[in-house]
């Protein structure tokens, strides 16, 4: 029998949080598939989010598991005591569906080829999470959807800019034209604040009947604010633009502005709508990796993040009726014998169906 290999962070190759790889989206058979969309030609200002699925899937290894200590599969939550995406982990319900391909100087063909990706996870019955890229990339994965939905959209930026000079699918477009489709009902944006919003979008955006959230909003009346907005008995998609965090936290971003939401603060919001309404998927928008500082913070910071929503989703009755647990191909590691906390096979088995929160005795 081959020696188990200690696996560290720093050796291997690479996909997001070391899952499987299926790059034939015609085959999958999985519950969620992460799929890059690494194209910046939306982008004003200083282009490199292009870079980001790549770094971002370098950085999420460091949550993937290694050796004998760390041998766990999804991740604890010690503020909780309990564990998340455990079951997904171990039955291999998640895989690496790699990038789209990107067609340089020819974006709409670009953005075909991420509504026919995105649309072949759907048709699999499987959660896509799409890391651009430029927040333009919202478009085409949101147009892949056949079922009526709502939208919440985390940004600093209302990207609800007229279609001039032709432009139409850049970053500041994405979402005007989300809301020119047929199947998507009603928009929430959160986080908006930059200096350089335009009056006129704001009522473009509220005409049509969208939500607008500020900060302060958001602070004052908490995640609930986003939560009862939403219809409670439709699907919701989620977009995430990484610069509705605050400034000094995303040094890895061209867009970043300041006074924005902490970590926590998101990521609060994020399980609300997840515990509240039935997501059916989310992106995650405009990590620049040229621009961050030597550590990869903003790629850590993001990889982080989707770990953390993923978690919370899958919680869901409706995503657990889309997707039900059954006895999948084991991880590509082997699993141990013992669970995580010592106390053999039969309790790790009982752990794969999520139970109330506990709380150790003190």
């Amino acid at each position: 029998m081959p020696e188990e290999r200690l696996n560290l962070p720093f050796t291997g190759l690479v996909s997001f949080m070391r899952v499987p790889i299926c790059t034939d989206l015609s085959r999958l058979d999985a519950d969620i598939a992460i799929l890059g969309a690494p194209t910046d030609e939306g982008s004003p200002w200083k282009p490199g989010a292009r870079f980001a699925p790549r770094k971002i899937r370098e950085m999420s290894v460091k949550y993937a598991g290694y050796g004998p200590t760390q041998k766990q599969l999804g991740y604890y939550d010690i503020e909780e005591d309990r564990r998340y995406l455990e079951y997904e982990r171990r039955h291999a319900r998640i895989v690496d569906g790699g990038d789209s391909d990107i067609i340089y100087t020819n974006v709409e063909r670009t953005f075909e080829n991420i509504t026919r990706d995105v649309g072949r996870i759907l048709a699999a019955g499987v959660f896509p999470v799409v890391i651009g890229g430029d927040h333009a990339i919202t478009y085409p994965v949101v147009r892949a959807y056949r079922e009526r939905l709502n939208v919440v959209h985390f940004d600093a930026h209302l990207d609800y800019r007229p279609f001039v000079h032709g432009v139409q699918w850049a970053n500041g477009n994405p979402i005007r034209n989300v809301s020119q489709l047929r199947h998507c009902h009603h928009i929430v944006q959160v986080g908006i604040r930059s200096l350089r919003t335009s009056q006129s979008d704001v009522k473009d955006s509220r005409a049509r009947g969208n939500d607008i959230i500020t900060v302060p909003e958001l602070k004052r009346a908490g995640p609930r604010a986003v939560v009862d907005r939403l219809p409670g008995s439709e699907p919701v998609y989620v977009s995430i633009d990484i610069d509705v965090l605050d400034l000094p936290l995303v040094p890895g971003c061209a867009s970043a502005e300041v006074n924005g939401l902490s970590y926590d603060e998101l990521r609060q919001t994020l399980f609300a709508i997840a515990r509240g309404r039935e997501v059916i998927g989310f992106d995650l928008v405009e990590v620049n990796p040229m621009l961050d500082v030597a550590s990869d913070n903003t790629s850590q910071l993001a990889a982080q993040l989707v770990l953390e929503f993923l978690g919370r989703i899958v919680e869901h009755p409706g995503y657990r009726r889309r997707h039900p647990m059954r006895a999948g191909p084991p991880a590509a590691r082997p699993a141990p014998a013992a669970s995580s906390d010592g106390r053999g096979p039969r309790a790790a088995r009982a752990r794969l169906t999520p139970g109330p929160r506990t709380r150790r005795a003190r």
